[in-house]
């Protein structure tokens, strides 16, 4: 059997359209549970969840998604875990690509799948979609290049996530941490292309900003113990700042888009963000920051 684990906080119709992606599922109804994990919300998602006989809802009041996490991990009955977010549909066959690579690969192997931007008018992406499709998820990248996947598309035997041990908390990027974790377990990282699940853009400038306030934050907490690192970091942010040379290059040639208009538009969020970001990095050289799990 499949776990899918999901957790969530304050998205009740984000986590209708998650759940009924995965009624919709190939793979035989017996072959996996569903456990949603809330995480605090204003008001918990009971009607959604009783919507979905099959679905199970339980409550980590301890903040954060990777706590969230841990907890649909203890209670699920699955041999493998299978980790996605609240905001996020899968595609048909999700569950059946998990479950036909693990007949392949050998133990000790994590799966990490696409994750792809939809968007809210088919056909035509806003300025955010545009960029995001590019530099959104890029978890082909970080799968084969960087050791981890976003926790958005991962699955995991269970005595493997045993092994490595539960995510670390809100201060920390999750998914990068946990991946530094599975290493040095000896597991290894495979990218699955069938393994598909889809993620909305953020609305808005202020919307990406806020996310890449709270990734920046977590990469800061996990530099900061090592020597030197304030200068590091230093050189990081200038490096950052002159980023979008490159990073228009991957906008032109990438296959998410299609149309010199779309590419445009997202080499222009694209420096917007990276001054954000370097602004946002230099200010933390001065002080902590801290990561609040907010929606």
């Amino acid at each position: 059997m499949i776990s899918v684990i999901i957790p969530h906080l304050n998205q009740p119709e984000a986590l209708e359209a998650c759940l009924q992606s995965l009624d919709a599922q190939t793979l035989s109804r017996d072959l996996f549970e569903v456990i949603v994990v809330d995480n605090g919300s204003a008001m918990p998602p009971v009607d959604v969840v009783a919507g979905h006989p099959d679905a199970r809802l339980m409550y980590e009041p301890h903040p954060g998604p990777g706590p969230a996490r841990n907890a649909g991990a203890a209670y699920a009955r699955g041999d493998i875990l299978a980790f996605m977010d609240a905001d996020c549909w899968a595609h048909p066959g999700w569950l059946t690509a998990i479950h036909d690579a693990f007949q392949q690969v050998r133990p000790a192997t994590i799966l990490g799948g696409e994750v792809r931007i939809w968007s809210a008018v088919e056909g035509s992406f806003t300025a955010i979609e545009a960029y995001e499709s590019v530099f959104g998820f890029r978890n082909r990248l970080y799968v084969t290049k960087h050791g981890y996947s976003v926790t958005a598309n991962l699955a995991v035997r269970r005595g493997d996530f045993a092994r490595v041990g539960p995510f670390p908390g809100i201060q920390f990027a999750e998914d990068m941490q946990w991946g530094q974790m599975a290493l040095r377990a000896g597991c290894e990282f495979r990218y699955v292309p069938a393994m598909v699940v889809f993620h909305p853009a953020r609305r808005s400038l202020r919307e990406l900003y806020a996310k890449w306030d709270r990734q920046i934050t977590h990469y800061r907490n996990m530099a900061q113990g090592a020597r030197g690192w304030q200068l590091r970091w230093f050189a990081t942010a200038l490096l950052v700042l002159v980023s979008p040379a490159a990073g228009a290059f991957t906008v032109m040639t990438s296959r998410r888009l299609h149309g010199i208009g779309a590419r445009l538009k997202a080499i222009a969020v694209l420096c917007a963000v990276r001054s954000h970001r370097t602004a946002k990095m230099l200010a933390l050289l001065r002080k902590e920051g801290a990561v609040v799990w907010n929606r």
